[in-house]
């Protein structure tokens, strides 16, 4: 069969006018984010609002062209057609969010470089090319915080809670744009109230942690920007020295609660306001995994940083060692300290953790804690049946058992995983980075993570352009989960 025939021929005319009047809608919709750092800029007089208001015109004028011929489409959406959406709409999102930065006299940036950021911001990886945020315009400063709040929970998920021309289709681009394995749980009835729930909650936690950093002394504007990025676990910072240029205990300690529950499954947070109840919590496996992969990852990090006394007080020990090893361990890359300097293992068990990430349903990145729980009860189920050959030994979570088509799903994803970052860490090793750099390039991208050792321990500005831009493949992948962008290229999700 032509090789071509599956993309030219089998995606009918009535799907591909669907698709188009979605993703127009969608991209008419995120140039509104181009009108409050305009706010911004007057309010500070920075002088950087034409490039908003530049960048506006032309993500608005895009998106109404692309929608305008098949505004009168409506037909209902397949899982697959939400798989192309989204996809599509990370990809183009990540284009058109380049532009204040390709238009803004300062900073100066590349198309690469703009780009990067861009997609490093709604990515929430957090991962920059930029140095001396200190003297930025801070409406550009607000931007970059502003793309990792929308992109935090999912501006498809938004879309879906704010669009109601989306119709059934709703839930196809809320299954194919929320992370995890388990993606059918309705918090309500109704998708399109299941996605305002859930930015409910995390508009709560978000003012809730704007106004604890406003009252622990960050000022009002560097409070709000933190919020977003700390509540969407992004690691951007209006400082060059991120969370540490504040030198503030409380703030810290502030950062790692709110880092914390950022990580825990948000359907949680909303089951427990509505019960008023932490039984949901106490009773979720993954969040019972969650709590002690970062206790047990917290206590041997401090007991070795205390041992080999390289930090001079035992206070500073705890604050330093206990903030990197939450911001690491659920992907937020905030940083007070220099952990590519730790001694020994450190960084480099630091940098594994953010493999793990936070839950599923959370804004973190990594493969999640849920699919590590399963691998590791399978493993278990794998002993037991060695020993009794004849015995049915169920996987399960807590007493239910899981279906068996969702732990291979996890393992197809893991499989999948693997393959896709041994490519990616071959692309940064042929681009000339040694190879710790590359396994953390690779690993700050795909985990979403940001921070990296050796060449990018201090950002990805020294690097060259095909080790970025095979980091803005990563960082689309692993905020999409692989296979949403990887299904695009297979010929059997073309056949009709």
């Amino acid at each position: 069969m032509n090789i071509g025939t599956p993309f030219a021929c089998l995606y009918t005319e009535m799907t591909r006018s669907a698709v188009q009047r979605v993703l127009g809608l969608l991209l008419t919709m995120f140039s509104g984010t181009m009108l409050m750092p305009v706010l911004v800029s007057l309010f500070f007089s920075d002088n950087a609002w034409p490039a908003f208001v530049g960048s506006f015109l032309i993500i608005f004028g895009s998106g109404l062209m692309i929608w305008w011929p098949v505004r009168h489409q409506k037909h209902e959406l397949r899982l697959r057609d939400g798989f192309l959406i989204v996809a599509l709409f990370w990809i183009v999102l990540g284009m058109f969010g380049a532009f204040p930065f390709l238009i803004a006299e300062k900073p100066e940036m590349t198309f690469t470089d703009a780009v990067f950021e861009s997609v490093s911001g709604l990515t929430t990886t957090g991962a920059t090319v930029l140095v001396g945020l200190d003297t930025f315009p801070k409406s550009i400063l607000f931007y970059r915080q502003l793309l990792q709040w929308f992109g935090g929970l999912g501006i498809i998920v938004l879309a879906v809670a704010v669009l109601p021309m989306l119709g059934v289709g709703g839930m196809q681009l809320y299954r194919a744009e929320t992370p995890g394995p388990v993606k059918d749980t309705r918090l309500t009835p109704r998708i399109t109230e299941t996605a305002k729930a859930l930015w409910y909650v995390y508009l709560g936690i978000t003012v809730l942690c704007g106004c604890a950093y406003w009252a622990a002394g960050m000022p009002l504007f560097d409070a709000i920007c933190h919020a977003f990025s700390t509540v969407a676990i992004g690691g951007f910072s209006t400082y060059d020295a991120s969370i540490g240029h504040f030198d503030s205990t409380l703030i810290e300690l502030i950062a790692v609660l709110f880092m914390f529950i950022a990580g825990v499954n948000f359907s949680l947070h909303f089951l427990s306001w509505r019960h008023r109840s932490l039984k949901s919590y106490l009773l979720d496996a993954e969040f019972c995994a969650y709590v002690k992969f970062l206790v047990y990852l917290s206590v041997g990090v401090l007991l070795y940083l205390y041992w080999t006394g390289y930090y001079s007080t035992l206070s500073e020990t705890l604050t330093k060692g206990l903030f990197q090893v939450i911001s690491i361990g659920t992907t937020t890359g905030f940083t007070t300290a220099d952990f590519s300097k730790w001694p020994e293992a450190l960084p480099i068990l630091l940098i594994l953790s953010s493999f793990i990430g936070g839950c599923a349903g959370s804004t973190a990145g990594g493969v999640k804690v849920i699919r590590w729980l399963l691998m590791y009860k399978q493993g278990l189920a794998e002993v037991k049946r060695l020993i009794h050959p004849n015995a049915e030994v169920p996987v399960k979570l807590g007493s239910t058992s899981v279906n068996h088509r969702v732990v291979n799903a996890v393992w197809g994803f893991f499989a999948v995983y693997i393959v896709v970052f041994g490519v990616l860490l071959i692309i940064q090793l042929a681009s000339g980075l040694d190879p710790v750099s590359s396994f953390s390039a690779v690993a700050a991208s795909l985990n979403n993570l940001g921070p990296g050792l050796g060449q990018i321990s201090g950002g990805f500005s020294e690097i060259g352009n095909i080790s970025k831009w095979s980091a803005v493949c990563g960082m689309l992948l692993g905020r999409l989960e692989i296979f949403t962008l990887l299904v695009l290229i297979t010929p059997t999700f073309w056949k009709p």
